[in-house]
């Protein structure tokens, strides 16, 4: 009862930090995920058994230039496309080899063009048109919560295909498919409700985020499973660190900006 009253505060308190500094302003939600970012970085590091402190100011150089030359898209498309070519490489290691491999430079670039360019591109989504919409990246996050919650029950109760059972043996193919449905049925109810987006365009955004947010989770696990923890960091009571508690969306969230950009310039 303690553990699950500890992890209930802990789980309220990140969630309310969170919403809080999306829909204050830009700045609150740049803010905070400006210390997110710098905590996954460390936690990051500690999996792949790196220690380089370059990797902050990279950090802080990508997240200043970005958002404030995020209209400029010769700035933007090639590190998205460097990003999004980075992280179909992880899932390629994923499911064809047993270890990823992560030697010396591995480990630099991918620091840099998973985590550190994902985290930037996170907070780069609200603001894709030019003006700040704080519903757009709240809607996100919500529809991974909702594919993390139902993925959880459905699979527990009712799981009995294992997804990848060597990376994460509590995973199931029908914890993925339920999780799946109750996330379009999350963006449909936001659609509705919050008359922000048309109704598939949340759809789509669901979808990327409940796949890609799988996938990012079940690289994470990998990452941990190499480096013998069972979560990335302790500053979460309950829930391990940030890194545990963001790498859906993280990994999501270059696709989820590339979708949003190819809306924008095609309509």
């Amino acid at each position: 009862m303690k553990e699950l009253l500890t992890r209930s505060l802990s789980g309220f308190f990140y969630i309310s930090i969170l919403l809080v500094s999306i829909f204050v302003s830009k700045y609150t939600f740049i803010g905070i995920f400006l210390i997110f970012g710098m905590i996954s970085i460390y936690e990051f590091q500690k999996l792949i058994h790196l220690n380089n402190k370059r990797l902050y100011f990279i950090f802080i150089a990508f997240l200043i230039v970005l958002t404030t030359f995020q209209d400029q898209l010769y700035l933007t498309i090639p590190v998205l496309v460097l990003t999004i070519i980075t992280e179909l490489f992880l899932v390629k290691d994923l499911v064809t080899i047993r270890i990823i491999p992560m030697f010396e430079k591995r480990k630099y670039r991918t620091s840099v063009f998973y985590l550190i360019t994902s985290i930037v591109f996170l907070t780069l989504v609200p603001n894709y048109t030019g003006d700040y919409q704080p519903l757009i990246i709240a809607g996100a996050f919500l529809i991974t919560w909702t594919n993390d919650t139902f993925a959880y029950l459905v699979g527990k109760n009712f799981g009995k295909h294992k997804l990848l059972e060597r990376i994460s043996p509590k995973k199931t193919i029908e914890g993925f498919i339920g999780g799946f449905i109750f996330s379009v049925l999350a963006g449909y109810l936001i659609a509705i409700i919050s008359h922000s987006l048309s109704v598939t365009i949340w759809l789509i955004i669901s979808i990327i985020m409940s796949i890609f947010g799988t996938l990012g989770d079940l690289i994470q696990s990998k990452f941990k499973r190499q480096a013998g923890v069972k979560d990335s960091g302790t500053i979460m009571p309950g829930h391990g660190g940030i890194y545990d508690r963001l790498d859906s969306v993280i990994f999501a969230s270059p696709f989820l900006y590339a979708f949003l950009q190819i809306l924008t310039y095609v309509s």
